[in-house]
């Protein structure tokens, strides 16, 4: 008897049917974790590549803001390969963290690291609306161009405040747009017409993970908004400072009580 089994292809996480605004799906979290999936073994190289390697200076700058101390405890969340928790551990602190929600994302950030950085940076599976963290435990709480893929940013802002110290910082990184309305049309032909094509023939994905990336930028809240829900949520001393003429936001917040 003949086998008439076949083998359906799932159909992409983001269509144009979820990309109008991919923040309002209500199974986003899902989403997010199936395209991290299949983009985690050319996530860097599409970065760097991408960014035209402005990345490595955007997450330095980060950790220059954070002002690491020697015996800081460092959650890196959201850390994906583990860039950024790297980026920590070279400044020295007592501890780094990194936590994510993708295993495939941790699996290269627990080969990378290992073989980089000469110190133990701990990797951990864990949702940022539920991290797996005492109250009060870290010293610095961290998330690069992460915080735009949580599916409740605003509870992920107070779980973050949860978990750190009185005197400990809030630091996020995220993709924003120039405020100069020629470099943003110039920067969104760049980010919606040609980055997603280069992007997408290099990694072989399936899921719509670039087109996902300009889509969720553009349609993300502005750095007033996030700004203000870190001191809804408790944060004092909230600064936001643009990097790269706007193309990112690098937050601070830091928590006294």
């Amino acid at each position: 008897m003949a086998d008439t089994t076949t083998t359906s292809t799932p159909p992409p996480a983001w269509d144009q049917g979820n990309l109008k605004n991919p923040h309002e799906a209500v199974d986003k979290a899902g989403r997010v974790q199936r395209m991290f999936s299949a983009i985690a073994p050319s996530y860097d190289l599409n970065n760097h590549l991408h960014s035209l390697w402005m990345d490595h200076y955007w997450r330095r700058k980060a950790v220059q803001i954070a002002g690491v101390k020697a015996s800081d405890i460092v959650a890196d969340i959201a850390c994906g390969t583990g860039d950024l928790s790297a980026a920590f551990d070279r400044a020295g602190p007592r501890r780094v963290i990194g936590i994510d929600f993708c295993h495939a994302m941790l699996q290269g950030a627990c080969g990378k690291n290992a073989a980089s950085t000469g110190r133990a940076i701990s990797f951990y599976e864990g949702d940022a609306l539920r991290l797996p963290l005492r109250n009060q435990s870290a010293d610095i709480v961290s998330i690069a161009f992460g915080i735009r893929n949580v599916s409740d940013w605003g509870k992920a802002v107070d779980e973050f405040y949860r978990v750190l110290r009185p005197g400990g910082r809030l630091i996020i990184l995220e993709f924003s747009l120039p405020t100069n309305s020629v470099l943003r049309a110039g920067y969104n032909f760049y980010f919606r017409r040609i980055l997603p094509r280069t992007a997408t023939l290099i990694s072989g994905d399936k899921t719509g993970a670039y087109k996902y990336l300009p889509e969720s930028v553009n349609t993300f809240i502005s750095p007033q908004q996030l700004t203000q829900r870190m001191k809804d949520a408790g944060f004092a001393d909230v600064t936001a400072t643009s990097l790269t003429a706007g193309v990112c936001f690098c937050y601070r917040g830091m928590r006294h009580a």
